[in-house]
């Protein structure tokens, strides 16, 4: 085998912390990526990998050796794909909040995939914490400011959100005209990713963020019993406007207090600060940043935003 694959498929393996789970995101047999560690262990003369019953780990030799392998194998991705030549191929695995994947990602992506026919898109939903190196995950779409961490952020839209409510809570407890003047009103409380604690309505008031905590008989983590629960009627929410367009269009949403909006939602790609783009990743970052801006417009600075 040759010794650059056989550095990729040890590589991968340690990032997987599986001989099985490599193999699979290489479309390779996992024999094949047994008989290259075996290979690398018997030309270097070192043990690599330490294999227990529940999940395979980099000895400290191999450990090294993985990082020295991380720098060869960038170098070489990175000569190649200065060539005009060059293709992304391969597997792109990217971890999306479903909501806006629908809505930014999935009309234009027959496109994307005819324009690149040697990538294999792997799209899984979420927007729980993932651990991209040991998950194999390339990227991450994420709202809300990216919080301190040993991932590289690169902002690709600004999301403008609105407050809504149903035709219903807004009979039964009226409409309201200022953001300060919310007594008698409730809202669905929606509870931090993050923290686990229910955030607050906020509102922009001449470019001052302004919060206001109202009593919330029921409190969510999902987006869409979010949306679901205020067209019960059940209270006031704060969301994206891009995800309640059809409902405001219809009529069974209403939009209240649009002079005072909550401040934006910025949306960032993260992907592993140790490694340099892949070409695929790279593609992939700048097709998805000019849909966003497709609809969204041109990315602006925002002031601190929740997260959801």
């Amino acid at each position: 085998m040759d010794r650059i694959d056989a550095m990729r498929i040890f590589a991968r393996i340690v990032e997987r912390g599986s001989f099985i789970r490599a193999a699979e995101d290489l479309g390779l047999p996992a024999s094949t990526a047994t008989d290259a560690v075996k290979q690398l262990e018997t030309r270097l003369g070192i043990r690599l990998l330490q294999r227990t019953t529940r999940q395979v780990r980099a000895t400290l030799d191999g450990e090294a050796y993985y990082r020295r392998c991380l720098t060869i194998l960038d170098e070489i991705e990175e000569a190649e794909s200065a060539f005009s030549g060059a293709r992304p191929r391969g597997l792109l695995h990217v971890d999306v909040q479903g909501a806006q994947a629908r809505s930014f990602i999935l009309p234009a992506l027959p496109r994307f995939l005819e324009d690149y026919p040697d990538l294999e898109l792997f799209m899984s939903e979420g927007d729980r914490f993932v651990d991209l190196i040991r998950e194999g995950v390339d990227c991450v779409l994420r709202s809300g400011e990216p919080s301190e961490s040993d991932l590289i952020a690169r902002r690709i839209a600004v999301l403008p959100e609105a407050t809504v409510a149903s035709s219903d809570y807004l009979s039964r407890f009226g409409t309201p005209r200022r953001w300060d003047r919310l007594d008698g009103h409730r809202m669905i409380g929606f509870r931090s990713s993050a923290t686990g604690g229910i955030l607050p309505l906020e509102f922009m008031v001449n470019g001052v963020r302004k919060t206001v905590a109202l009593p919330a008989p029921l409190s969510v983590n999902g987006a869409d019993t979010y949306k679901a629960a205020a067209r019960q009627g059940l209270g006031l929410i704060q969301v994206p406007r891009y995800s309640v367009e059809q409902e405001l269009a219809e009529g069974t949403l209403v939009e209240c207090l649009p002079d005072t909006p909550p401040s934006p939602t910025p949306v960032s790609v993260l992907y592993p600060r140790s490694r340099q783009l892949s070409l695929r990743l790279r593609v992939f970052i700048d097709w998805v940043a000019k849909e966003y801006a497709r609809h969204t417009g041109p990315v602006k600075r925002v002031a601190a935003s929740r997260e959801r």
